[in-house]
């Protein structure tokens, strides 16, 4: 027989009150805890986290040359720090062979000094070093849980710290810059400090698309061991990568004339040496070779002078290339034209006062401008640029670029000096500048202004960079836009003259370049010593472009010095292979018509 509850309704009650009760008690705790005492609660949480926030780096941008080859890329490295606080109170065990028992393993307790020692073999520092680094930062703060004891650690020396396993010690990842074909375009791209921090070159110039922004986190680590408790970390700035810079540069014909310049520097025994490669039509640079180089990922390994770029750095007299602007300006002007006439003496006594000669003896000669051009004749030079006021030869100056950084924009780029304009132009100087002395340019200066005579009298804005391309992939490229600077009459009848200097000039067998025409001028300059007067020895150049017929490629040498052959023969090699090695990498096509003949003399 079942029994039966007299007071069922009793029970039910006294369950639903106990239920109320607990529910109650949690609730009242729930409030405590997110309520009453959060912010004191909140504030005991922040004590266990990390005291302070671990950068987490935005990778810096890559640089790639014109086909997308990489120059300059992020790779990835590793700062190893340790928590002192946690290091002081640690008690490390291991496994090691019981020396009763072989066979069996017994716990052995690790001292700090050793666990110190075995770290510190690792990242380069002694024992007492990293037990140091604990002491100091604990001295400075007891409760002290962050401390750098190395940075930039590569990826073997990461995983031997990581098979340590030491629970008070953390790596992080630091993206590091590299630079994969080591000194081809080095003295261009310049380089970064270890911090990550531009320094020179490109790097520095273009830091603004390059840089990535670093993040900060925190999080909330185990007592026990340091790692971090899952769903802890909060970001406190979003760390974001740099864009890709696109140069015009070509690296592989890059690297053929950096080898093509230093053979020759060596060969000739130059201080240094400097080749720029142009696009005539457009102003792009595909070459800009400086030697000695530098290779970014060494940079301390080449001597300080050496590091920059002296085609946009290194100001000089450019000697007889600038005869060309001259001509090219007198052409322009309706003052001059290959044909016109003048009888130039080997000295001579200007109007004004001025004296100067040409650097070879001659009779009293009676040159055309074509032929004051083959001879590179100071005189003729002269007896032709006095036909044009001072001041419109300093405006066709500044028309071509001279007097006036590049677009270019690179780092510690020179603007050169044309000694303060005509109003400031003593006796002699207006006469000297009118044959490259008394003025200083960049070679990019030079190569730009050929590019202007060479493009039909349009200069193109000097271009190093393609665009930047940031870390959402937008791209932004700089505006170009020509400026015309002479007459398209000028610019061919140049050509013609300068065609002439080529085929007929004392440099013709040494840089031939067989079924091209090609227009260029040999330069021998003085150097000032920056004290008033000129050095010993002479900076030689040459300049031109092809196919004369219709320009491709302007290529300008510059070589400091060279002691066994201190004259334009020392350029001329260097001009005729990358000439010929450009033309031949593009594919170029020969020209269909020889050169025009025309007269030296009358």
């Amino acid at each position: 027989m079942n029994r039966i509850s007299r007071h069922p309704m009793r029970r039910i009650l006294a369950a639903g009150l106990v239920l109320v009760v607990l529910v109650g008690l949690f609730v009242a705790r729930l409030i405590d805890i997110q309520v009453v005492r959060a912010s004191a609660l909140n504030e005991q949480a922040e004590e266990v986290r990390s005291t302070d926030p671990i950068t987490v780096y935005g990778a810096r941008g890559d640089i790639v040359d014109r086909n997308g080859t990489v120059l300059a890329d992020s790779v990835m490295r590793y700062d190893v720090a340790l928590s002192p606080k946690n290091a002081k109170k640690s008690k490390i065990t291991r496994d090691e062979p019981d020396p009763a028992d072989p066979k069996k393993t017994k716990q052995v307790q690790v001292p700090l000094e050793q666990t110190a020692a075995e770290l510190g073999a690792i990242v380069g520092l002694t024992g007492d070093q990293v037990l140091g680094i604990i002491a100091s930062e604990l001295a400075d703060d007891p409760d002290s849980d962050f401390a750098y004891v190395a940075k930039l650690v590569d990826v073997d020396t990461y995983e031997k710290v990581r098979a340590l396993d030491i629970p008070w010690v953390v790596q992080y990842p630091h993206p590091s810059r590299s630079y994969p074909n080591g000194a081809v375009a080095g003295n261009l791209l310049g380089f970064v400090s270890n911090d990550g921090d531009a320094q020179a070159g490109v790097e520095l110039g273009q830091d603004e698309c390059l840089a990535g922004e670093d993040g900060e986190v925190t999080f909330i680590p185990s007592l026990q061991d340091w790692v971090e408790i899952p769903g802890t970390e909060v970001v406190h700035k979003q760390a974001k990568d740099g864009g890709t810079l696109q140069l015009t540069i070509d690296s592989d014909l890059q690297w053929e004339v950096q080898r093509i310049a230093e053979a020759q520097r060596l060969a000739v025994g130059a201080q240094w040496a400097t080749v720029t490669v142009m696009e005539a039509k457009t102003g792009k640079l595909l070459a800009v070779a400086d030697v000695p180089t530098v290779d970014p990922n060494d940079p301390s390994g080449t001597d300080k002078e050496d590091r920059g770029s002296r085609t946009f750095t290194a100001p000089f007299e450019p000697g007889s290339t600038f005869k060309a602007i001259t001509a090219a300006s007198l052409e322009d002007a309706g003052l001059a034209n290959p044909l016109s006439q003048v009888i130039a003496p080997y000295s001579y006594d200007a109007p004004n006062g001025a004296n100067f000669r040409d650097s070879f003896y001659h009779d009293d000669t009676p040159y055309t401008l074509t032929g004051a051009l083959i001879d590179s004749s100071n005189t003729a030079t002269a007896k032709f640029g006095e036909q044009m006021s001072d001041q419109a030869r300093f405006e066709y100056m500044q028309k071509f670029g001279f007097g006036t950084a590049s677009e270019v924009g690179f780092p510690g780029e020179e603007s050169g000096d044309l000694h303060g304009g005509p109003d400031e132009w003593d006796n002699q100087t207006k006469y000297t500048t009118m044959f490259g002395q008394g003025l200083t340019t960049t070679a990019v200066q030079i190569a730009s202004s050929y590019q202007a005579i060479a493009n039909d009298g349009v200069r193109m804005p000097v271009q190093l960079v393609e665009g930047c391309t940031d870390a959402e992939g937008e791209t932004t490229a700089p505006e170009v836009k020509g400026t015309r600077v002479i007459s398209e009459k000028a610019s061919r009848e140049t050509t013609e003259m300068l065609e002439n200097v080529y085929t007929k000039g004392w440099l013709a067998d040494q840089w031939n370049i067989p079924g091209y025409r090609v227009a260029a001028k040999t330069g021998t300059a003085q150097v000032a010593d920056g004290n008033g007067g000129y050095l010993t020895g002479y900076l030689v150049s040459v300049s031109g472009y092809a196919p004369a017929d219709d320009p491709e490629f302007v290529v300008s040498v510059s070589i400091m010095d060279p002691v066994k052959m201190n004259s334009s023969a020392a350029s001329a090699p260097v001009f005729q292979q990358v000439m010929s090695q450009v033309l031949k990498k593009y594919r170029t096509i020969p020209s269909g018509a020889p050169a025009p003949d025309l007269p030296a003399t009358w």
